[in-house]
C-alpha cells in the first residue's frame, strides 16, 4: 500500500481521533480541538520532507547538483562583493542525520542554502491603515501600510516572541517588520513553496535559549540540518501536500459541522426536560431521550450538557418527586432565622441587614408545593471574603488560598502560597473557613467557580475568594445549586467589570435561591450524586475510546514513516 493510500484509507481514524472540549461549562472558550486532523497535517508534512509522499523519478537531476550550483552562485556573489564570505559550516556527521534519504536527496545545513535578514521597524502608529500593502510580523499579517520593503513573494520567519520560528509567505508586495526575518535563496534551485513546507516542519527553535522572550537568529538556525530533494520533486511534493491539506480542511469542516449539529440537537432535546410542565411530561420526555442515549451523549460537551440539565432540574424541583409529608421549606427558613437571632445574641455573628422579600417579577419559574424562593442570605450565617490586605508571601508557613486553588468541585492544596502565623491568625479573624462552607471565586476570570470544604480548613483566604456559610442547610445542595444554570446566570448578570470581573458580597447575599424542604434536599443530593457518577463513567469510557483512536493514529503514523 502506498503512503497516499495508507493516509486516505485510514483517514477516518485520524479524523475520529479528536477530543471535544466542553462548550457548556464555565471558563470554556467554546472551541473544538481536532487532534486527529492536526496529527494528520503534521504527518503529511513529515512524510513530505522525508521523501515518502511522492515516488522518486530516477530521471530527475539529483539534489547534489543543485547544491553545487547554489555554492557556485554564492562564491560568485562574494567575488563581486555583493555578499560577505561566510564561515564554512561544519561537515554533517552521521549522528545528525535522523533518517535515511531517498535516492537523489542530499543533507545540507540551512546556512548553506538560505540567508536571513531582519525586516524593518514599523510601529502601529507609523502604519498607514488605509493602505493596501500587508504588514507581516512573526504572527503573519498584523496591519496594512502604503509602502513595501519586499517586491516579490517572500518567505518570512518569525524572529522573536511567541511566534518565533513561524513561517509565512507574503504576496508580491509586502512590508516585513523587524519581528520577522526576510529570506533569500536561489529560486532556480529551491522551490519557494517547498522551502515553506520544509521550514514549517523543521524545529527552527531547537537552538533557541529558554528565555522569557524567545528569539532566533541566523547564527542559531544556520547550523540546522535539513534534507533537500531534486528540484522537480520539490514541485511534486508541494502539489501533493496541497491536495492532502485540502482534504484535511474538508474533513475538519465536516467534523466541526457534525459536532455543532450534534451539540445543538443535544441541547434542544435536553431543554424539553427543563421545559416539562409536570412530572408526567418530564417522564415522557426522558423516556424519549433515553432511547437514544448512546447516540446523543458521545462527546464531552454533550455529557457536560447532560450534567448541567440534571442540576437545573434539581433547582426547579423536577429531579425527584415531592413528598406531601415533608415539612415545607418556610418552616426551615423560620428555624434558620431563629438560629441566626440566637447567634447574634451570643455575639457570634453580626446582625444582617434585612433584604426585601422575593417579588413575583424576580421569580424565573414556578416552584413545586413546599418550596420557597428566598435570598442566599436567608440560609447563611455569614457571607464574607478573605483578607483585603495582601500579606507578604513566604517560602514555608500557613496556607493561603486564592482563586487558583478553588478548582471545579475540589480545593487544590498543592499550588498554594504561604504566609506567616501572624498574618494567618489576622486573616482568620475576618474569615474562618470550616467544613461545610462553600468557597466561591468572586474576582477574576474563573468567577463563579466554587468548591465545598470537606476536610479540615487550616488555611487563610485572599479577597478574590468569598466564603458562604450555610446554616441548618444541606451544604451539598448549596454547592450543586451554585453550579446550576440558574445561579451561574445570576452570577454572569450580576458581576461587574470587564477584564477583571468581580462580585460584591452584598450582591452574593442577594442571589435568588430556590429552597426545597429539608428532607427533599437530601433526596436531591443523593439523586444528583447517582446521576453524576453515571455521567463520569460515560466520560471515562469516551476518553478511553478517544485514547484508543489516538493510539491507532500513532500506529498508522509509525507505519507511514517507517
Amino acid at each position: 500500500m502506498t503512503v497516499e493510500k495508507l493516509i486516505t484509507a485510514h483517514i477516518d481514524i485520524w479524523s475520529s481521533a479528536l477530543q471535544t472540549r466542553s462548550t457548556a461549562g464555565r471558563g470554556s472558550n467554546g472551541k473544538i480541538d481536532l487532534y486527529g486532523i492536526k496529527k494528520l497535517r503534521e504527518l503529511i508534512l513529515e512524510l513530505a520532507v522525508r521523501g515518502k509522499l511522492v515516488t522518486q523519478d530516477p530521471n530527475d537531476e539529483p539534489a547534489s547538483e543543485l547544491l553545487k550550483r547554489i555554492a557556485a552562485e554564492k562564491a560568485e556573489l562574494v567575488k563581486q562583493g555583493k555578499i560577505k564570505k561566510q564561515k564554512p559550516q561544519p561537515e554533517i556527521s552521521e549522528d545528525e542525520k535522523p533518517f535515511e534519504l531517498p535516492e537523489g536527496w542530499e543533507w545540507t545545513r540551512l546556512g548553506d542554502i538560505v540567508k536571513v535578514s531582519s525586516g524593518d521597524g514599523l510601529t502601529s502608529s507609523q502604519m498607514e491603515v488605509s493602505g493596501d500593502i500587508p504588514v507581516y510580523g512573526g504572527n503573519g499579517i498584523n496591519g496594512y501600510h502604503d509602502s513595501f520593503n519586499v517586491s516579490k513573494r517572500t518567505l518570512v520567519i518569525g524572529r522573536v516572541g511567541f511566534y518565533c520560528g513561524s513561517i509565512h509567505v507574503t504576496p508580491s508586495r509586502a512590508w516585513v517588520t523587524d519581528n520577522a526575518f526576510k529570506t533569500e535563496f536561489s529560486e532556480e534551485n529551491l522551490y519557494l513553496d517547498f522551502l515553506r513546507v520544509l521550514l514549517t516542519i523543521t524545529n527552527l527553535k531547537e537552538n533557541e535559549n529558554a528565555t522569557a522572550q524567545p528569539v532566533i537568529s541566523g547564527k542559531k538556525i544556520y547550523p540546522i540540518v535539513v534534507a533537500i530533494p531534486p528540484y522537480q520533486e520539490q514541485r511534486s511534493i508541494v502539489k501533493k501536500v496541497e491536495e492532502l491539506m485540502f482534504l484535511c480542511e474538508q474533513l475538519e469542516q465536516q467534523s466541526l459541522t457534525s459536532l455543532d449539529a450534534h451539540q445543538q440537537l443535544v441541547e434542544t432535546l435536553l431543554s424539553t426536560l427543563t421545559d416539562s410542565q409536570n412530572t408526567e411530561e418530564l417522564a415522557e420526555n426522558w423516556a424519549r431521550i433515553s432511547q437514544y442515549f448512546d447516540t446523543l451523549f458521545t462527546t464531552e460537551a454533550s455529557i457536560d450538557a447532560l450534567k448541567q440539565t440534571i442540576l437545573q432540574l434539581a433547582v426547579m424541583g423536577k429531579l425527584v418527586p415531592q413528598d406531601p409529608n415533608d415539612e415545607p421549606a418556610y418552616e426551615l427558613l423560620k428555624r434558620i432565622e431563629q438560629e441566626k437571632a440566637q447567634l447574634v445574641k451570643e455575639g457570634k455573628i453580626k446582625k444582617q441587614k434585612p433584604l426585601p422579600p422575593v417579588n413575583d417579577e424576580e421569580k424565573p419559574f414556578e416552584l413545586p408545593e413546599g418550596w420557597e424562593w428566598c435570598k442566599l442570605q436567608n440560609i447563611t450565617s455569614k457571607i464574607t471574603d478573605g483578607d483585603h490586605k495582601t500579606p507578604p508571601r513566604i517560602t514555608n508557613g500557613y496556607k493561603l488560598l486564592s482563586a487558583k486553588n478553588v478548582r471545579d468541585g475540589y480545593i487544590d492544596y498543592d499550588n498554594c502560597d504561604y504566609i506567616s502565623e501572624e498574618d494567618y491568625l489576622k486573616s482568620r479573624e475576618r474569615c474562618l473557613p470550616e467544613i461545610g462552607d462553600l468557597l466561591i471565586v468572586s474576582v477574576g476570570g474563573t468567577i463563579g467557580r466554587s468548591s465545598l470544604i470537606k476536610e479540615s480548613a487550616n488555611f487563610a483566604l485572599v479577597r478574590s475568594v468569598a466564603i458562604i456559610k450555610p446554616l441548618l442547610f444541606n451544604s451539598n445542595y448549596l454547592k450543586f445549586s451554585m453550579d446550576s444554570f440558574l445561579l451561574q446566570k445570576i452570577i454572569n448578570e450580576t458581576k461587574r467589570g470587564g477584564a477583571q470581573p468581580c462580585l460584591y458580597l452584598s450582591e452574593i447575599s442577594n442571589f435568588l435561591f430556590p429552597m426545597p424542604p429539608e428532607k427533599e434536599q437530601k433526596r436531591i443530593v443523593s439523586k444528583i450524586e447517582h446521576l453524576s457518577s453515571i455521567c463520569d463513567r460515560l466520560k471515562s469510557r469516551l476518553q478511553s475510546v478517544q485514547q484508543t483512536q489516538l493510539n491507532l493514529a500513532d500506529a498508522l503514523t509509525d507505519a507511514a514513516l517507517n
